[in-house]
């Protein structure tokens, strides 16, 4: 039995946390992943895995020859791909995630070029809007919008990305418009739940920054479905501009407290401290940096 295969199937099922999981993203049926695994503990002569009806986990050993076995099998694909690069053309497969929103709209439009433009790409896109684990879920790159405070992957910025304030015409005309910051404290507010300081909105006016504790209404993880609760007149919500720019362009949403900007966030890619960058990775990195560059401009809707 092939000992690449069994390691790949091993990372699969650490990954997924399945072996039913590890044979969808393989292509191959859950008794040859079960099949793999077992093999490799026989030859390794321990266990791998801690294995219940409900569950798959790794054990100490297994958690320790996971990252070399990570390793190993980056070091081949990598040497499969350059043969093949060396020929002319990118070539090899690319783990990405991105937030759902993003991921399917803007990040889709951009890769499609791309794609089209090196076909020997085999591209892998996991669309989440939970924090996706990078390295434990072998993934070659994330793309995140955050103010990135803290990260242990090494980062590449690719754009800047406002934070827009805004509620619909509606809301405003029944609830009136705020004129400064402390007055939302009075306003029906739509907070994403997918960050550190949930409940506190900064913004800053000639100098000063001014830091808000709001009192949701409503909060959920996704900054589209608060997109869409503001165009339905539940409140106002801070959302990035990419997901409201059309709604402000259609008259759907209107900026609020346009002269107290929020920090802005930032379109990041990321990729893990200790992998090599092909070069099929980094011409993707490059290309992105192109296509969004100045792409979302706060004055535009200021």
């Amino acid at each position: 039995m092939d000992k690449i295969e069994t390691m790949r199937a091993f990372v699969a099922v650490a990954a997924e946390q399945s072996f039913t999981g590890a044979g969808r993203r393989l292509g191959i049926s859950t008794k040859l992943v079960s099949k793999y695994v077992q093999q490799l503990e026989s030859r390794l002569q321990t266990q791998l895995f801690n294995r219940t009806t409900r569950s798959v986990a790794l054990t100490d050993v297994g958690n320790a020859y996971l990252d070399r076995c990570r390793s190993i099998l980056e070091q081949i694909d990598d040497l499969d791909s350059l043969v093949r690069e060396r020929q002319g053309s990118l070539a090899g497969s690319i783990r990405m995630t991105a937030p759902t929103v993003f991921g399917s709209t803007r990040l889709t439009e951009a890769l499609v070029p791309f794609l089209r433009q090196h076909r020997d790409i085999e591209m892998d896109l996991k669309l989440t809007d939970s924090r996706v684990a990078v390295v434990e879920e072998g993934l070659d790159l994330a793309i995140r919008i955050s103010d990135l405070k803290d990260s242990a992957l090494i980062a590449r910025k690719l754009s800047d990305m406002p934070l827009i304030l805004c509620a619909s015409p509606d809301y405003l005309d029944r609830h009136g418009r705020p004129q400064t910051p402390q007055a939302l404290t009075t306003h029906a507010c739509l907070i994403y739940s997918n960050q550190s300081e949930m409940n506190i909105w900064r913004f800053h006016a000639q100098g000063s920054e001014q830091i808000v504790r709001i009192n949701a209404t409503v909060q959920a993880n996704s900054p589209g479905a608060l997109a869409r609760m503001a165009i339905g007149g539940l409140g106002v919500t801070r959302a990035p501009l990419y997901i409201v720019e059309n709604a402000l362009e259609k008259g759907d949403l209107e900026e609020v407290l346009p002269d107290y900007p929020s920090n802005d966030f930032g379109v990041y890619a990321l990729y893990p401290p200790n992998r090599h960058l092909t070069r099929r990775i980094r011409a993707l990195i490059d290309h992105l940096s192109a296509e969004f560059g100045t792409r979302w401009q706060r004055t535009a809707h200021i």
